[in-house]
This record gives structure tokens, C-alpha cells and sequence, in this order.
């Protein structure tokens, strides 16, 4: 590795049982909690010169890059860095490999330096950047290819949250292992709270209360600032507010953008155009904040016409809540709603364990009105499919879709699925005599 004099400093790692620890931006030490994101970053450190992690705000990127990074810039806060960027962007890259080059996308510049310091130094690891909005101009990173790596990360899963034991293994599942898991007894107060509180880093050790007050305010900083920031464009704080309003109300649905249009417009408001929504939506999905589900495509032995709209969510569903102002009696009072959110979080912790085994995660309609709300693929005909159900009562009814739909798939041309299972909030993991598993998310993990 390479090492030498330059803004920012070196620092050694430390480790501890159970956690690893990192100093903050203000010199203590503090713990760390383990991302199923860790090892896909030692992963990806050994196999390119830099990894570039991307999420939203608040989603703990710099903590995690931290545990891995020798030395470090902060490009959004170091006066310094940038008057030297002004003069030779090349200078913050020196210090100790890897060095941490912490939102980048403040000084798009700094891009094409670091794929040419890739270029002229041996071996690999050098660099990890981090960025909570990617650049309207992608142009400054398509040069990347080959040279920088991409991590997603996303808010904490009840798995890395400690809510989740972790014995019904995605990875498990995936290669054929038979679901299994003690009772897992949570209340459905304490699910609505997770939903609202969220997979925030930053919220551990918060009271409910605090986290969904921070939630809020997130919310606000959306509406007037930081939509504004990723591409420039001025837009009314308010009509942002009702846009992501109605992408909380239609959240894990297919709605279009018609219709979120429609919905923002009101009777009352001026009618926006499809335009407009595109760029809200675009705006939205370049701070990362929200990621739609794409539907999956695959082959029918049935004359059924795969649908191709994706479903709405939010990188989190504390997001949805927020947005509506929604705390966890509102969830309890409207429980059609708390389904959805249910959803979205069953998604948002599928992603994250999928991310890791190299799988993406899917959802399935036809035109007949069949639906599976999960697909997780992972290429080479390993697949498995997820009904996801807040209520017990409802395990017989998803049972029988994903049958009618496993019977639909042409498996002789994508493969068996490795899985038919439901995700229900709690009780036992089984397999039930048809041959549908029974998972509940409290036992879910990677």
C-alpha cells in the first residue's frame, strides 16, 4: 500500500469481540455495528483499485468505508480539500491506502483523478468513495468501468438492527435448504414502531420518539434542499411534500405516474404534467431515497402477458411514514396501510441479504391479476419466490397463489424455484405439506 502526507488523517483500525470500533469526526471511539455490506466491501476492495458506496443520507456509508479506510477526506466539510482541489485535485488523494474520499459528488472533478491514480498504481484497494446523491452528468463516472466497484448500501436490516435471529439464511434458502425456525413472538405494536423508527443507523439507542422526530426533519431537508441540490432545478417545497405523500400512500403498489401526478394535483392545486413527475421522480432517485421494484421477466407455459410496471417504494419505509406524518398508531388504526409498509420493509431487508449473494430482487404480475410480491433471482436458474402477509390468517391464501404461479412458470426454461415461500411477522419457520415454506421475518437474515 501506498502511503504519504495529505489532508485528512491516518488512523489505525481497531477491533473488539462482537464489534468493531471507529472514531468519530470528532476523535472518541464508539461502536460500530456489522453490515451484511462489510464483507461485499472487503470483497469488492480486493477485486478492484476503488469502490465507490452509494446510498442515502444517513444510511451509515462513512462508517462503514471507516472500518476498511486507513486514511480519509471529508470533501462536504474540509475547507482545505477543496482549496486544494482547486489547485490539484491529485493531492487529496495522498495518504494511506485505502483512503476514504467521502462525498465525492461534492467535487465531481475528483472522479476522473482517482480512475487515473487507479491506472498508474500496482494492486488494488486504493481507494473507497462514498456519495448520498449521484451527479445529473453521469457522464464523469461511465469512465469508471473496470477501475471502481459499486456497493449499494441501504439502511439496516432488523437482521443487522438485532430484531431478526437470522436462522432462516436467504443463502440457505437459495441453495435448497429446508426452512426451519423456532417461534418468534413479536407484537404488532412493536412491528409498527420498527417501521416508523426505520433502519437508520443513526437511531440506535434513540427513543421512538427522537428517531421518528429525525425522520421528520429528513423529510423537510428533502423538500427544500437537498431535491434541489441533485440537479439545480427549483422546485415549490410543498408540492414536493405532496409528491412524496402520494408515493407514500401508494407505496408497494404499481401505481403509475399518472397517477401520482393526478394524486399531487388535487382539486384544489395546479395540475402537474407527466413531465414534471418524471423529474420529481428522477430528482428523488438520484438521492437515493426511493427504489422501485422492477417486475421480473421470465417464461410462461401459460398464454398470461407478464406486466412490466415496477412497484413503488421507499429505500426505507420509515420514509412512507414520515411523509405522512404517520406514527405507530396510525399504522394500527389503518391496517391495509400497515400491509404495504409491512411489504416494503420485507423488501428493503431482501435487498440487503440478496445484494450479498450477487441475487436482485423482483416482483411478478400478469395479466390476469397474479401477483408475487418477491422474486429474488440470482442467475443460473437459482430463484425463489415470496408472498409477503402481515396476518397469520392470510398463510393458506398466499399459499395457493404462489402455487398457481410456480404452475405458470416455465421451469423447464428458468429453472425450480429453490423456494415457494411466505413471509409472515412472526411464529414458526416450517414447510407446509404442499411444500410451502412458512418464514417469518423476525428469523429472516442473510
Amino acid at each position: 500500500m501506498e502511503s504519504g502526507p495529505g489532508i485528512g488523517r491516518d488512523r489505525a483500525i481497531e477491533h473488539s469481540s462482537g464489534h468493531e470500533l471507529r472514531s468519530s469526526h470528532r476523535g472518541e471511539t464508539t461502536p460500530y455495528s456489522r453490515r451484511v455490506a462489510d464483507q461485499e466491501l472487503r470483497q469488492c476492495l480486493a477485486a478492484a483499485g476503488a469502490v465507490l458506496i452509494e446510498g442515502p443520507r444517513a444510511s451509515g456509508k462513512t462508517e462503514t468505508a471507516r472500518q476498511m479506510a486507513q486514511s480519509e477526506v471529508f470533501l462536504d466539510v474540509d475547507r482545505r480539500a477543496k482549496d486544494m482541489i482547486a489547485v490539484d485535485p491529485r493531492l487529496v488523494l495522498e495518504g494511506s491506502t485505502p483512503r476514504l474520499i467521502d462525498e465525492w459528488q461534492t467535487a465531481p472533478v475528483i472522479w476522473n483523478h482517482v480512475r487515473r491514480a487507479v491506472d498508474a498504481r500496482v494492486g488494488k484497494g486504493h481507494f473507497i468513495l462514498t456519495g448520498s446523491a449521484v451527479p445529473p452528468d453521469d457522464i464523469t463516472r461511465h469512465t469508471g468501468a473496470g477501475r471502481i466497484l459499486r456497493l449499494r448500501l441501504r439502511p439496516m436490516s432488523l437482521y443487522e438492527l438485532g430484531y431478526s435471529t437470522g436462522q432462516v439464511s436467504l443463502s440457505e434458502v437459495l441453495a435448497g435448504q429446508p426452512v426451519t425456525s423456532p417461534s418468534t413472538d413479536s407484537s404488532v405494536q412493536d412491528l409498527a414502531e420498527l417501521i416508523c423508527v426505520g433502519g437508520w443507523p443513526g437511531h440506535l439507542g434513540s427513543s421512538a420518539e427522537d428517531a421518528m422526530r429525525v425522520n421528520r426533519s429528513y423529510i423537510d431537508d428533502i423538500c427544500r434542499a437537498d431535491i434541489q441540490r441533485v440537479d439545480g432545478v427549483r422546485r415549490d417545497s410543498e408540492r414536493v411534500r405532496r409528491f412524496l405523500q402520494s408515493l407514500a400512500r401508494n407505496v408497494a403498489t404499481c401505481a403509475s405516474l399518472a397517477t401520482i401526478a393526478r394524486d399531487v394535483s388535487g382539486p384544489d392545486q395546479p395540475s402537474m404534467t407527466g413531465h414534471t413527475a418524471r423529474s420529481y421522480l428522477t430528482g428523488l432517485e438520484r438521492l437515493m431515497v426511493v427504489e422501485d421494484q422492477p417486475p421480473w421477466a421470465t417464461h410462461l407455459r401459460s398464454r398470461s402477458r407478464l406486466q412490466v410496471s415496477a412497484k413503488r417504494h421507499f429505500v426505507d419505509p420509515s420514509i412512507a411514514a414520515a411523509a405522512l406524518g404517520a406514527g405507530p398508531s396510525h399504522l394500527l388504526r389503518d391496517f391495509s396501510w400497515f400491509g404495504f409498509l409491512f411489504e416494503s420493509m420485507v423488501i428493503r431487508d431482501l435487498r440487503v441479504y440478496a445484494q450479498a449473494l450477487g441475487a436482485r430482487v423482483y416482483h411478478y404480475r400478469d395479466d390476469t391479476g397474479l401477483e408475487v410480491d418477491a422474486i429474488v433471482d440470482a442467475g443460473s436458474g437459482r430463484w425463489a419466490a415470496f408472498e409477503i402477509k402481515l396476518g397469520l390468517s392470510r398463510i393458506n391464501e398466499a399459499a395457493r397463489s404462489l402455487l398457481k404461479f410456480a404452475d405458470r412458470v416455465d421451469t423447464s426454461r428458468c429453472g425450480e424455484p429453490s423456494v415457494l415461500g411466505v413471509i409472515v411477522e412472526r411464529g414458526y419457520g416450517y414447510v407446509r405439506s404442499d411444500g410451502v415454506s412458512v418464514i417469518p421475518l423476525a428469523a429472516l437474515g442473510p
